[in-house]
């Protein structure tokens, strides 16, 4: 009988401590703050998805929403439903501010992505034909940002001294007569097929397999002014999760990651 509930008193006390652990795991998780993050797929959610664990032994779950287009990461911060949001550049970011009436913060400059020139059908700039018709993005930052570089490298004239508001309208010269057409961004990629060209910006030119500076026709420099930022609320700004996750994303195995996966299309500047 002794040795028999011997063996009882150790069964119940390894299920006891089974429970225990249990219970200390759950525990634990439910300790974790989350932050939802909006970003887009490429390169923003592959960059969150590195931190993920750094952030996670900083009591941080982190959730990420991931979006396709460039107004829905405003507005879904902007209506509470995300914490923060990583997939544009500042310009752009104060745009959508003024045009929306947000006050939406940018918390950190993370990368550069060099905006680019794109084609199916070409190899040179040269090649550009009178009449080719360029695609270009629609949203006015984007696509004044695209007008300038094709001003950059001569392919129209714009007025001295234009910046991001630039638009069609402003061209002064255009030699070739090319023809523009304006899409929202996530379709430009597709658009190779239809047009001669089309300034793609660089998330969605990785989604579609392009590398700026290799396939690119003509692209902007590593010192491009577009500086990638995470944004949020004003009033989560010193927030303690926000502020850890600009240090994990700071550290300097994120840059040794955006060097090592990008090859330069992803330029850090931390």
């Amino acid at each position: 009988m002794t040795k028999r509930k011997g063996i009882i008193i150790g069964l119940l006390l390894i299920i006891t401590w089974g429970i225990f652990v249990g219970c200390t795991d759950a525990g634990e998780d439910e300790e974790l703050s989350t932050l939802r993050i909006g970003a887009s797929p490429v390169p923003h959610s592959e960059i969150l998805e590195f931190i993920e664990e750094d952030l996670k032994k900083e009591g941080i779950a982190l959730e990420i929403v991931e979006f396709t287009d460039y107004v829905t990461p405003n507005l879904s911060l902007e209506e509470e439903e995300v914490d923060a949001n990583f997939f544009q550049h500042g310009p752009y970011l104060e745009s959508f501010n003024g045009e929306h009436g947000l006050n939406l913060s940018s918390v950190l400059e993370v990368h550069v992505e060099p905006l680019g020139l794109y084609s199916n059908s070409l190899g040179d700039i040269e090649e550009l034909q009178e009449g080719s018709t360029i695609a270009i993005p629609n949203d006015p930052t984007n696509g004044g940002r695209a007008l300038l570089l094709l001003s950059e490298f001569g392919l129209i004239d714009v007025e001295e001294g234009s910046d991001l508001q630039v638009t069609i309208s402003d061209i002064k010269n255009n030699p070739k007569n090319l023809e523009f057409v304006e899409l929202e961004a996530p379709q430009l990629p597709r658009s190779l097929e239809d047009v001669d060209a089309a300034v793609i910006n660089t998330n969605y030119a990785l989604e579609a397999d392009f590398h700026p500076l290799e396939d690119a026709l003509i692209s902007e420099n590593e010192n491009s002014p577009y500086t990638n930022v995470i944004a949020t609320r004003e009033e989560l700004t010193d927030l303690e999760k926000i502020q850890a996750l600009i240090e994990v994303l700071t550290r300097e195995k994120v840059e040794d990651f955006l060097w090592e996966n990008y090859d330069g299309a992803v330029v850090p500047v931390f």
